[in-house]
């Protein structure tokens, strides 16, 4: 079979995953734009704006143009490869829980994931709209996800320096492995899916939708990524709502 032939049969299987789990995959992709605004852009956000420093300080004034500000500033490599990272881990979760799920006894373990990421998202929903309530505890995860976080940034430093090209896709490879809250809760919605593909294409679409936000930030800085946070902000809760609703259906529709 030639390079052209396995990449039509990639295609065909993609969209019949689609056309099968695009309920899953619009969870995910929404769950990335609510999250990338109201989360990622003061976590993710330092880091894009290093690297559109550090890309922009390669460039000699006299060939400085508004196109090369554009794409200095749009780090796509870093996307793409943070884009890999998810969508490896969402292809091992789910191949993994698609695995122990066919084990007896254990066909419950879609419905529980789908269940729980439900709840996360409506947890996510009742901190917005009640911003006074306490944070939730971390459950003793907070000193290792600290330890996980900071061993992965030191991984990362010396990629800093030029990120363009490789070393940029290499950079968002690393820090695709920062332990995150929504990634969790993405995570849940991959591997409940049970299959490799969907987990993959899944967790694709989790990183697709936190883009256009960190685009915003690394585009004119912090003010755009705070503006853009605020207007998703307001209908936030309702997109998680939806979101809650929908895998709640989808866990109920595995029981009946």
């Amino acid at each position: 079979m030639d390079a052209l032939s396995l990449l039509d049969a990639g295609l065909n299987q993609c969209a019949v995953v689609i056309d099968r789990d695009g309920g899953l995959l619009l969870a995910l992709l929404t769950a990335g734009l609510v999250g990338g605004t109201t989360h990622c852009t003061g976590m993710c956000g330092p880091f894009v704006l290093a690297q559109v420093s550090a890309r922009l300080e390669q460039v000699p004034l006299s060939a400085m143009s508004e196109f090369r500000r554009l794409t200095g500033a749009a780090v796509l490599p870093y996307h793409a490869g943070r884009a890999t990272t998810y969508a490896l881990i969402g292809a091992v979760s789910a191949s993994v829980a698609g695995h122990v799920g066919a084990l007896p006894g254990l066909r419950w373990l879609s419905v529980a994931l789908l269940a729980l990421a439900a709840l996360f998202f409506l947890g996510y929903a009742a901190r917005n709209v009640l911003s006074w309530l306490p944070k939730a505890p971390s459950l003793g995860g907070g000193g290792v996800r600290r330890w996980w976080g900071d061993r992965v940034s030191r991984l990362a430093r010396p990629l800093f320096g030029n990120p363009t090209g490789w070393r940029g896709y290499g950079l968002g490879v690393a820090l695709g492995f920062i332990p995150c809250g929504m990634l969790y809760g993405a995570i849940a919605v991959a591997a409940a899916s049970g299959s490799a593909l969907t987990g993959a294409l899944g967790m694709a679409a989790f990183a697709l939708g936190t883009v256009p936000s960190l685009l915003a930030v690394g585009l004119a800085g912090h003010v755009a990524g705070r503006t853009w946070r605020t207007a998703v902000a307001r209908v936030a809760p309702a997109i998680m709502l939806v979101n809650a609703g929908v895998l709640g259906w989808m866990a109920w529709k595995l029981v009946a």
